[in-house]
């Protein structure tokens, strides 16, 4: 992890430049000597090589002096550990370690006997008992010590000590969770503080340089440094993710998240923590004696200040914000930079929602006045709360509908107000001029080599432009704007899809949901000559007395040549099928019935009904029978206002008014019986007179004759309200027999019924079939009379007669059908079947005597047991009692019931005779005994066997 490419932005920004000594108030012949910082919010304290600590605030933009605190001429300051957990300052001098207070107000303490102190960590912690507490790791000699420090009332500091480790050499160390990681000359080791255990993590080559051990951001991670690199390690010494690679071997390191800064070689570079990039270099004049020191809080995150201290100086830095860095990176139009970092904040947090999508409508603007068009609608798309109608400026001039909706926002002042399209084109093209002019001379301009290198057009930049404000438009109809911005959008987008003649979408949107503003559009779709689009337009806006008005001349003047290139039409219902094989006027039909299919505006329908059936029957018929509208049409005007030559609507719309709306008035249904009746007769009439067609043609013409008088038929057998005689005057002439026999039937005619069926028609099973339905035997008698007697020139049927005689011959009287046969019927024919009529009628009359006799017989049977259970005998004893009341009988009056229950005679009068005590009602259920169901088995038995 890192990189060695120039830096390009600036992560850290002066603020401040200290001279201590001036400030602190010395004299010049005792200068001071910056040996050691640190900074402890607010307060920044700086240790000198004469043994001095010094106390500023860092309150922006000009840090305070507050204090200087002498600790011994002979005792240089060489570290500072802030310990805000114990409210005290930890100073490593001479080999010493030292207490202050954090307002430097009281003289130093020594803290312990310990001497010749290497190096100091620390580590803030809570003890058991929630005092305020924290933990040193201090490396004395060859000992690694911790030191616990707890702070009680009174300020007072209880200290406690004990070892870890034996460790000799130690350079640096630091502590995080519960590892202390030393650094020493030959290494990096790892000791546990709960268990004292340790181990090597690796060794340094023998020309290193001195090891530095830094805690990161977080607690988790530590750098330790290997020459100019840095290997970052997780608790257990175990590396994690890629390792620093710096510039130059540091001297120093300090963090200020999301940066590592790095003091070394007279400079201090700038690197990102997430992926060691890079950023920022400050250089440095080359110190008089020791090297550049940098010092931050050691929170890291949250912290903003770092300072850098030279011998005699100390600069005081702060962070840059992420806005003002992408910032400086458009202003130097870096926008390849700008955006990366822009994904880097976003990625670590440090920048909000409604920034990120502020600077995305930033970008946005500055591509789109340097013509990229397509990246700028990119980073429009990307922004939340970027406003459409920030957009309306390039389509439409000031003043316009829509001009008050245009938010008013400053942005960074980046770029240019809103214009024109073509103006901001204009611009671009003669900025465009003027850098390929300089770049010709040899001078860096800010503008896009691929530009340079091949300009565009004018009139390509325009389309490219239109397309991409067409696809933000676009996008910008799902979010849930206003109904005035929603206007704005659709308008405008008809207007852009006009300039670039983009019909079918123009008619896509025209045709669906919009909130396009008629009267902004109208005159120009009409003078632009997109007729279609504005009919479209008109019906989605519910005007449809002017969209069926343009659909109206389209259809009259257009040829079909002139719809090619517009046939593709939005999703319609299933009357439109292979609309690209339409003619013109056709297409115009249909868009027109969808229309007048869901208006219940009855003159308007009945004024475009005409032409519309005049392309498409079928049409016509769907615009009348719709369900769609809320409102039915007045079936009388519209019976009158359909054209007498289209007899296929007036039969279809009055069949749907019959069967789907169920209508019962007489006229319509007489109408319509009328109507198919002509129908019928013209097509026979038709199909007898053509006799120059091929097998094909005539059995597609007998295929509709016979749908047609079955559709008829039915009709005419199902409906009970038209006139038949009215019909069967149209009909009466025709050979229509089979319609005639139904109307002759509703008319009550069954003797010309039986003639059509039996001699016209010679159906002798239709004809069977009605004398069924009449149910009297003088209708078979009356049928036979027809077959032997015909009476219009035929001779007899004896066939047909047989055929009745053999069916239900049984169920006619012999004598009146042998009076009916004629003699000169053969006899062979109907012996058989007068002789099976004469047997069946002796069976039935005897059968009939059988069942006769024996119903006497059981009648006689039942009278008979009735009588034997009303005299049979009963004995009673003393111990007898009612089965009602309980009581003994005695010599009272008692009744016996059919189900062999007594009772008392008072209980009877209580109770009846139709139920027992037992609960039996005698008048709903009957009861039988084995004796009764004997005799009534033989009777059975004898019926049976009949």
């Amino acid at each position: 992890m890192g990189s060695n490419t120039p830096p390009s932005r600036a992560a850290l920004e002066p603020f401040a430049t200290l001279d201590p000594a001036a400030l602190a108030g010395l004299p010049a012949s005792s200068p001071l000597t910056v040996r050691s910082a640190a900074i402890s919010s607010p307060y920044l304290y700086l240790g000198t090589g004469g043994g001095k600590l010094l106390l500023f605030t860092l309150d922006s933009p000009s840090p305070d002096f507050l204090r200087l605190l002498p600790i011994g001429p002979t005792r240089p300051v060489s570290a500072i550990l802030p310990l805000p957990a114990v409210a005290r300052l930890l100073l490593l001098a001479d080999g010493l370690l030292l207490l202050a207070d954090p307002l430097l107000s009281r003289p130093v303490r020594r803290l312990g006997s310990v001497r010749n102190v290497a190096a100091v960590a620390a580590r803030a912690s809570e003890s058991d008992d929630d005092r305020p507490s924290c933990s040193l790791a201090v490396s004395v000699g060859k000992k690694l010590l911790l030191v616990d420090l707890t702070l009680h009332d009174a300020d007072e500091l209880e200290v406690r000590t004990r070892d870890i480790a034996l460790v000799d050499g130690v350079k640096a160390l630091a502590w995080v969770g519960d590892s202390v990681f030393v650094g020493t000359a030959s290494g990096y080791s790892l000791f546990s503080t709960t268990n004292a255990q340790g181990g090597d993590i690796f060794t340094l080559p023998e020309s290193s340089r001195p090891p530095r051990v830094k805690p990161l951001s977080g607690g988790d991670e530590v750098m330790l440094l290997v020459d100019n690199v840095g290997v970052v390690v997780d608790r257990s010494g175990h590396p994690v993710g890629s390792s620093f690679v710096f510039n130059t071997t540091p001297d120093c390191i300090a963090e200020v998240y999301p940066y590592v800064v790095v003091a070394g070689d007279s400079k201090v570079d700038v690197y990102r923590r997430k992926n060691g990039a890079h950023l920022q270099a400050i250089p440095f004049a080359r110190p008089g004696t020791g090297g550049l020191i940098v010092a931050s809080e050691d929170a890291g995150i949250g912290s903003d200040v770092v300072v850098i201290a030279t011998a005699y100086k100390v600069f005081c830095y702060r962070k840059v914000s992420a806005v003002e860095q992408i910032k400086a990176l458009l202003r130097r139009k870096s926008y390849a930079e700008a955006i990366s970092l822009l994904q880097e904040f976003e990625a670590d947090g440090e920048i909000s929602n409604d920034m990120i999508s502020f600077v995305h409508a930033q970008l946005g603007f500055l591509l789109f006045f340097d013509l990229r068009f397509e990246d700028a609608v990119n980073h429009f798309l990307l922004s939340e709360t970027m406003q459409p109608a920030e957009i309306f400026p390039f389509i439409m001039r000031d003043p316009n509908r829509w001009s008050d909706l245009v938010p008013r926002k400053r942005y960074w002042g980046l770029h240019a107000p809103p214009k024109p399209l073509e103006e901001v084109i204009d611009d671009g093209l003669v900025t465009l001029q003027q850098a390929l002019f300089l770049k010709k001379a040899g001078v860096d301009t800010v503008v896009d080599d691929d530009f340079l290198s091949n300009p565009p057009s004018r009139a390509d930049l325009l389309e490219v432009a239109i397309r991409n404000i067409i696809r933000y438009l676009c996008a910008s109809r799902e979010k849930d704007l206003s109904s005035s911005e929603m206007e704005g959008v659709d308008t405008l987008l008809m207007y852009l899809y006009r300039a670039l003649n983009l019909v079918d979408d123009m008619e896509k949107l025209a045709s669906s949901q919009n909130s396009c503003v008629v009267e902004e559009l109208e005159s120009l779709l009409d003078d632009s000559g997109h007729l279609r689009t504005l009919a479209f337009l008109y019906g989605s806006k519910g005007m449809c007395s002017k969209s069926l008005g343009i659909w109206r001349i389209l259809a009259r003047n257009y040829s079909t040549g002139l719809w090619k290139d517009h046939a593709i039409l939005p999703e319609t219902d299933s009357l439109e099928t292979s609309v690209g094989k339409m003619s013109g006027e056709e297409i115009a039909a249909i868009e027109a019935s969808k229309i007048l299919q869901a208006s219940s505006d009855q003159d308007l329908v009945l004024e475009h009904l005409g032409w519309v059936a005049d392309i498409d029957q079928e049409l016509a018929t769907a615009i009348l029978t719709s369900e769609m509208r809320e409102k039915q049409l007045s079936p009388e005007k519209v019976v009158a206002a359909i054209d007498p030559e289209k007899v296929g609507i007036h039969q279809r719309y009055l069949q749907w008014l019959i069967e789907e709306q169920e209508c019962d008035e007489p006229h319509y249904h007489t109408s319509y019986a009328l109507s198919l009746s002509r129908s019928a007769m013209d097509t026979v009439r038709l199909g007898s007179n053509n006799e120059e067609r091929n097998n094909k043609e005539f059995d597609s013409d007998m295929q509709f004759i016979y749908l047609l008088r079955e559709r008829l038929q039915f009709f005419l057998q199902s409906s009970d309200l038209y006139d038949p005689e009215e019909v069967l005057d149209v009909i009466s002439e025709s050979e229509l027999w089979l319609e005639k026999a139904i109307l002759y039937r509703k008319m009550g005619q069954e003797n010309i019924v039986l003639q059509i069926l039996a001699l016209k028609l010679e159906d002798s099973e239709a004809a069977e079939q009605y004398c069924a339905e009449i149910g009297r035997d003088d209708a078979y008698i009356q049928l036979l009379d027809l077959y032997l007697d015909p009476k219009n020139g035929k001779g007899p049927m004896f066939t047909a007669a047989v055929r009745l005689l053999h069916n239900h011959g049984e169920s006619l009287d012999p004598i009146q059908v042998l009076e009916r046969l004629s003699a000169d019927m053969p006899l062979q024919l109907a012996s058989d079947t007068i002789l099976r009529m004469l047997r069946a009628r002796v069976h039935h009359h005897r059968q009939g005597q059988i069942v006769h006799n024996l119903s006497r017989a059981t009648n006689l049977d039942a009278r008979l047991t009735r009588l034997e259970e009303r005299s049979r005998h009963v004995q009673l004893t003393d111990e007898s009692i009612c089965d009602s009341c309980r009581a003994c009988l005695g010599t009272k009056l008692f009744v016996m019931y059919p189900d062999d229950s007594v009772v008392c005679y008072r209980c009877y009068r209580n109770q009846g005779d139709s139920a027992s005590p037992h609960g039996r009602n005698f008048r709903k259920g009957g009861i039988f005994k084995q004796s009764w169901l004997d005799k009534m088995g033989y009777i059975i038995l004898g019926i049976a066997r009949i």
